[in-house]
């Protein structure tokens, strides 16, 4: 209002990037247009906005932060359009202007070379050293609100600015607004959950341009925020296009809800899974790998929650069963790594649930010799599981260590002769537990241990002397009479 009135009394106004949109709205809605006297206001505001806004980066993001507070009357007088084609028009000269891309590939990369090449040829390299020089200096458009940013991204999009670049400026974006608060703060939530479902509807359709990571960090936002469930599918569904450059840490999405007492959600993992599986290409063994040892890795993880439940771990066991099958992946380590974290943080579990849940997701023969070894040792397996470690050791000692056999016919007897032994060992294991279970009364005949029984008759005996050999007997003292 100052500026009008230093106008209307004949002094000069100065106008600037900040203030000329409303002064143009504030002059167009009082009609001082050139019907009333030549050289108004309006047509100054006009003539200022033309020569220094349109067709500049920076100051057209700086009029539109300025026309917050006259929107509608900007929009009426075609001012946001003209700011928002220059923004797009730039945009489509130097999309670096939005920002690097989070994620390159060698045809971007080659194409971009070839761009380059030509503009050398064509022209002298003096505008892309501008471009160069420049693009880090500009306004940043993921400054802009949210009201503002969103058309002008969607119209980007619409125009054929590189996706690639689309969504790096939608990643910095989620940075400025969405992830700059440590926490999910409640009195901003609505707005949040508003914002992160539209960023999402926002980015281009093309897998590959946001790392793995960042669309985590962005799923694991919107389950905070109890987002819709269209925003979470479809980060889920981008995850598993690309789950083979994930770790760990990214897929340990919370449990949401009062009611869930575990601390990770598995059947996240199950629905981002069966999106890798819908799109995997069966020639490419090497990232169904890397998902198999990851969803290893997942399992060791949880499997340290106390509140896990046993069913939900066999679930996502069998899932990391699933995945190294179809990879020919023979070995069993990681499985058995997390059956031992698991049965470490549950102690409460009885032998019965212990034998269950191994026998559901244990295979001892597709052990390594040294997961093995570590089995046959490890107090925290049930009885049963130990024996299967120790004959599955005996016999792949048998493998490696060659035996004059009488051929076939040999290997048929000693593999008899071995499945006896482990038949009466077990026996002899049940009959054991039950008599400590009972606990009974009375002078039972002194037995020796069953972890050094198991060893004997395995021929795992170690080497070294036992220490009692060292401890001399005691005469036995004749009291007399």
């Amino acid at each position: 209002m100052e500026l009008l009135a230093r106008f209307c009394h004949g002094y000069d106004i100065s106008l600037s990037l900040e203030n000329v949109v409303r002064v143009a709205c504030l002059a167009n809605f009082l009609e001082m247009t050139e019907s009333h006297c030549p050289n108004n206001l309006l047509n100054k505001a006009l003539w200022f906005f033309k020569e220094n806004i349109v067709h500049s980066w920076n100051n057209s993001i700086k009029a539109i932060k300025s026309a917050e507070s006259v929107l509608r009357q900007a929009e009426k007088l075609g001012l946001m359009e003209f700011c928002v084609e220059t923004l797009i028009l730039e945009a489509i000269e130097n999309p670096r202007l939005l920002g690097e891309p989070l994620m390159t590939n060698e045809e971007d990369e080659e194409s971009e070379c070839e761009n380059r090449e030509k503009e050398t040829l064509v022209r002298p390299c003096i505008r892309r050293k501008l471009f160069d020089m420049d693009w880090k200096k500009s306004e940043d458009l993921a400054s802009l609100p949210f009201k503002f940013y969103a058309p002008i991204i969607d119209r980007m999009s619409q125009r054929q600015v590189p996706p690639r670049y689309v969504a790096a400026n939608l990643w910095q974006y989620a940075k400025n607004w969405i992830f700059s608060d440590d926490e999910v703060q409640l009195d901003k939530i609505d707005g949040q959950r508003e914002t992160i479902e539209d960023l999402v509807r926002l980015i281009p359709n093309q897998t590959g341009l946001i790392p793995c990571a960042c669309l985590c960090e962005m799923l694991r936002f919107a389950i905070g925020v109890e987002a819709d469930e269209e925003c979470r599918n479809a980060l889920e569904f981008r995850i598993g296009m690309q789950l083979d450059q994930a770790e760990t840490k990214d897929l340990l999405m919370p449990c949401n809800g009062y009611t869930n007492q575990e601390k990770y959600d598995a059947k996240c993992l199950r629905r981002i899974l069966s999106h890798f599986y819908s799109n995997y290409n069966r020639d490419n063994f090497g990232s169904l790998r890397s998902v198999a040892a990851l969803v290893d890795e997942f399992l060791a993880e949880i499997a340290a929650d106390i509140d896990l439940k046993t069913a939900t771990f066999v679930e996502v066991a069998e899932l990391a069963i699933a995945v190294a099958e179809e990879g020919n992946e023979q070995r069993r380590d990681g499985i058995y790594r997390a059956v031992d974290v698991f049965l470490e943080k549950h102690k409460h579990l009885t032998e019965s649930e212990k034998e269950d849940l191994c026998g559901k997701v244990l295979d001892c023969s597709k052990l390594s010799g040294e997961a093995l070894q570590h089995a046959a040792l490890n107090r925290r397996l049930p009885l049963r599981v130990v024996v299967n470690a120790l004959f599955a050791s005996q016999l792949k000692l048998r493998n490696v260590i060659p035996k004059a056999m009488g051929g076939e016919e040999g290997e048929g007897a000693e593999m008899e002769k071995m499945g006896s032994k482990v038949t009466k060992l077990e026996r002899e294991c049940l009959m054991m537990k039950r008599e400590m279970e009972r606990g009974g009364g009375g002078k039972r005949e002194k037995k020796p241990s069953v972890w050094r029984e198991m060893k004997r008759k395995f021929g795992c005996m170690s080497m070294r002397p036992d220490s009692d050999c060292h401890v001399k007997k005691k005469k036995k003292k004749v009291h007399p009479r």
